[in-house]
């Protein structure tokens, strides 16, 4: 079993698989981020049943595939399955004449294109658990899925058969920077932790995608590579993405789109005018199924208690092409890797980092050593201030401080000049002014290569660099 990092989803499947008790655990997140392989390499094949369901196909088909599985793992009934109810009375009776002892493992992955209009697989799924599976305490069942919008509202909060009925939940994240490197290290690919961050910053902790990478080209060519030469692997992966994972997947991508230009977050209302998806049940399920697949996350003003979210687009990968892929008509194969020194990659690059700041939250809370200390992570933007003010990153501590996080992504130490440090202090000052805060207010710059200690690193009161974020 080779399986990089996922040390707390491996705990939690074995958990399950050492129960006592019959378990059905949904495992979910977002496409590609390597949900079949944990569970596959877990267990290492070893399954009582596998099935996995195809995008698109007919009902008839997939019910076709069901048997020719149940045929390859012993059942002698080849006669053709008119419904998913007589399908899963061939899988009770296959497991039922499994003799040996031990957990009967039963892997049903990509739940989700099973269940196709009119097709009656939930019913009988749901009758297969309840009058049978859930009776025998060696039954292990689990299913996977990347429509985690789906999983949500089809399994989770099911009002039917399947109500209350999944014993385990694990959502699959992507990898962190640290898991990326150790990725890489695995595959001998050799960059060091800039490089691995900029990798990040365009494909995010995404495992399908680092693997592409080829051992014997620099970032930029793998880059090259992977998004813009003319058979690019990734070259249509944005809509495809999308596609598969969203029944009106058109609202997603608008709302991704006029997210990506707004690297502080929008409201409803800011979405709904930049976008023209009218307010409403439209816009809210879009919302919440872009939430449920990792693709956005939400924040709240910081003095804002109610009605203060703000949406923010945090998927790499969809900003780096809604940026730098989309209309790209240039045809140059080796875009990256001339576009690298242009101005455009260090402003994007400066936005991109940010946004891998806010996804290592943990990582920067350790370094701080306050791990343990109950925080709220919010933004701020002034509603007085002329020229405005705002701070995208500020950690509320229970221990009455607050972090005020500057974020700067740069080739060397950052050096804080004269004017960078008069518009840190007016920015703090505007803050505690307008929001009348009792705590302490730490500056806390988050670099890459940390601070020079010059005249102005005294106004610095904590640091953190790129390696704290590996870590």
């Amino acid at each position: 079993m080779k399986i990089i990092g996922r040390e707390k989803e491996k705990q939690e499947l074995q958990r399950y698989y050492e129960s006592p008790r019959p378990e059905f655990v949904a495992v979910c997140g977002r496409r590609r981020v390597g949900k079949t392989y944990l569970i596959k390499e877990f267990f290492e094949n070893r399954f009582a049943f596998y099935f996995t369901g195809v995008v698109g196909a007919a009902n008839a088909t997939q019910l076709a595939n069901f048997d020719v599985v149940l045929q390859e793992y012993g059942s002698g009934d080849k006669a053709r399955s008119e419904d998913w109810f007589v399908a899963f009375s061939k899988l009770k009776k296959l497991l039922s004449s499994k003799t040996e002892n031990g957990r009967k493992v039963i892997f049903i992955d990509e739940l989700p294109w099973l269940d196709a209009p009119r097709s009656g697989f939930l019913s009988a799924f749901g009758y297969f658990w309840n009058t049978w599976a859930s009776a025998n305490p060696d039954i292990l069942l689990i299913v996977c899925g990347s429509a985690t919008s789906w999983i949500e509202k089809k399994i989770f909060r099911d009002k039917g058969g399947l109500h209350n009925r999944v014993t385990g939940r694990i959502f699959l994240e992507p990898f962190s920077l640290g898991e990326c490197e150790a990725f890489f290290r695995d595959r001998s690919v050799v960059m060091n932790r800039y490089q691995i961050l900029e990798t990040y910053m365009i494909f995010g902790g995404i495992p399908y995608y680092l693997n592409f990478f080829n051992k014997g080209l620099s970032l930029p060519q793998n880059v090259d590579s992977l998004c813009f030469v003319k058979s690019a692997p990734l070259k249509n992966e944005y809509d495809e993405l999308y596609m598969s994972l969203f029944k009106n997947y058109e609202r997603h991508m608008k709302i991704a789109e006029v997210l990506s230009k707004k690297k502080s977050g929008m409201t409803r209302d800011e979405i709904t005018y930049a976008s023209g998806i009218p307010a409403g049940g439209h816009l809210t399920a879009a919302l919440t199924e872009l939430l449920q697949c990792g693709f956005i996350d939400t924040y709240n003003d910081f003095t804002k208690k109610k009605n203060g979210a703000y949406y923010r687009l945090i998927d790499s990968f969809t900003l780096f092409y809604l940026r730098f892929m989309q209309d790209n008509n240039s045809k140059d194969e080796y875009f990256w890797t001339n576009y690298i020194e242009d101005g455009g990659h260090r402003a994007w690059s400066g936005f991109a980092f940010e946004q891998i700041c806010m996804l290592h939250i943990s990582q920067i809370k350790a370094k701080l050593g306050i791990t343990g200390v109950s925080t709220q992570t919010v933004s701020w933007r002034s509603k007085n201030a002329d020229p405005g003010a705002q701070i995208d990153l500020l950690i509320k501590r229970r221990d009455g401080v607050i972090n005020l996080c500057e974020m700067k992504y740069t080739k060397h130490p950052y050096m804080i000049e004269k004017k960078e440090d008069e518009n840190l202090h007016r920015r703090m000052a505007v803050f505690a002014g307008e929001t009348k805060v009792n705590e302490a207010l730490h500056l806390t710059m988050i670099t890459t290569y940390g601070v020079s200690k010059n005249g102005y690193f005294g106004s610095v009161q904590a640091e953190v660099t790129m390696d704290d974020l590996f870590s």
